[in-house]
């Protein structure tokens, strides 16, 4: 039955992820690609709606991989299964939070698991941009590559760019954002024109 199919996977990978919506795409990325609920591009695309509404991520994702695959109802299993180990984790964290708060035992806990989510992410940045950039392989089709190369670059420099602006607090993040997304749309435009 896909529903309870749907709740098992997201409730296991809720248990299993710590670091946030970002950390969870590495473990959402095999589950959902080795089930055949979605290809590559679908799951990217799915990302990339799931990160420009409002929300948190992982629910976000959830919600939608959920209503693709199982309808209205899916998309509540899925969502349910992701929030309620957050949610019993909060209630056991809250019943004993004195005791957790002097633990050092929990700290060290805490200390080895930022490591973890910071490498989920990096695996998530590495295997979707595999896919992103690198979809049809890597050929040497000179105008193509080097138009792909001068993107990849711009990319980094106003990467690094937008921290650099904002760490200083000169440009409003959501600036940022719409500048980013006009960029990437006029990128995508002109590599499909080439």
């Amino acid at each position: 039955m896909i529903y309870l199919e749907l709740f098992w996977t997201f409730f296991k990978i809720g248990v299993f992820t710590f670091g946030g919506g970002y950390a969870m795409l590495p473990l959402i990325q095999s589950e959902v690609l080795s089930k055949g609920w979605l290809t590559s591009q679908e799951l990217i695309n799915f990302i990339a709606v799931s990160e420009s509404t409002p929300g948190a991520f992982a629910i976000n994702i959830a919600t939608y991989i959920g209503s693709q695959t199982g309808g209205i109802f899916g998309s509540f299993c899925a969502t349910a299964g992701v929030v309620l180990p957050s949610f019993i984790i909060i209630l056991i964290v809250a019943k004993f939070f004195e005791k957790f708060k002097k633990s050092k035992t929990i700290e060290g806990m805490m200390n080895g698991l930022r490591p973890c989510a910071v490498g989920l992410i990096g695996a998530a940045v590495i295997s979707l941009g595999k896919e992103v950039f690198f979809s049809k392989g890597f050929t040497f089709s000179l105008f193509k590559d080097y138009f792909f190369l001068c993107t990849l670059a711009i990319f980094a420099l106003s990467l690094f760019l937008a921290f650099f602006k904002i760490k200083k607090k000169k440009i409003h993040p959501i600036l940022i954002i719409v500048i980013s997304a006009v960029l990437g749309i006029a990128t995508g435009y002109i590599n499909e024109l080439i």
